[in-house]
């Protein structure tokens, strides 16, 4: 199983030592938030991406890929019924796959819950087309760039719009494109859905194209309550041979004492499965 962890926690801290630091918790990749880059990703030279992936390979890790793909953009939003709108999003979208490919990576995490909220008088219907729309006109870029796109379903608390996995997978077969997949998350699944996150896994194992780590407490495994033996062996038992990323949102235990807890519990957890 490969293990990943996203970097923006490492706030305030230089690409060189985030690598670094994460490589010495035990990391083989790091998930990379846009605009931890530029919020301003059109101007920044690919020379800055390229010297990134080494530094990245220097330290024995690789860019996976990105998430909080639409975080602080302006102008942009998945569900607007406004064409210019539309456009200026899958622009945007075919512009991460650039960068992503540029990195190293090949996923991209869709997750972005104030980009995808429904806007007064658009329907779930009218979202669900216009985002078909923006994603489809992408997926050539993305195909082109060998990169997915992966949609993640958020809790209702963080977002009115797919907040199942049922309700992204709709979405995806709507768009009907082998670039895009779905994206599972522990804290997300826990919060939304009525089934158990093994069945779920099992469920959409064809699917599945990447998987986010983390606790309803906002924090990395091991830090809250949640067993993660049923969710590993889930992964393991259907096959799963993605990326097994932490994902956190609060940074306050400090960031290398969250990534080091959160990987040496996973290593236990595969240790007490015989994996």
């Amino acid at each position: 199983m490969k293990f990943a962890i996203c970097q923006e926690l490492y706030e305030n801290t230089s690409w060189n030592d985030q690598c670094r630091l994460i490589a010495e918790a035990g990391y083989q990749g790091i998930e990379v938030a846009p605009f931890t880059i530029s919020t301003r990703l059109a101007e920044v030279p690919s020379s800055v991406f390229f010297e990134m992936k080494q530094t990245a390979e220097d330290h024995g890790l690789q860019v996976i890929g990105l998430h909080w793909l639409l975080a602080k953009t302006e102008g942009l939003h998945l569900t607007s019924p406004e064409v210019n709108v539309q456009r200026a999003t899958t622009e945007y979208l075919k512009l991460l796959a650039g960068v992503c490919a540029k990195l190293g990576g090949n996923v991209l995490v869709f997750g972005s819950p104030q980009q995808r909220n429904l806007l007064p008088g658009v329907t779930r219907n009218d979202a669900l087309k216009y985002a078909a729309e923006v994603f489809r006109a992408a997926m050539p870029t993305f195909a082109d760039e060998g990169v997915e796109l992966c949609m993640e379903p958020l809790t209702s608390r963080e977002t009115n719009f797919i907040n199942t996995c049922a309700e992204a997978v709709e979405l995806i077969r709507l768009v009907d494109h082998s670039a895009m997949k779905l994206h599972q998350d522990v804290k997300a699944m826990l919060g939304a859905e009525q089934e158990s996150i093994p069945v779920l896994i099992a469920k959409y194992r064809e699917i599945c194209g990447h998987f986010h780590v983390n606790d309803t407490n906002l924090l990395g495994p091991g830090m809250g309550e949640t067993d993660f033996h049923p969710i590993l062996k889930a992964l393991v038992d259907s096959g799963y041979s993605g990326w097994v990323s932490v994902e956190v949102f609060d940074y306050s235990p400090g960031a290398q004492h969250i990534a080091v807890t959160s990987i040496e519990t996973m290593r236990r957890v595969l240790k007490d499965l015989g994996c």
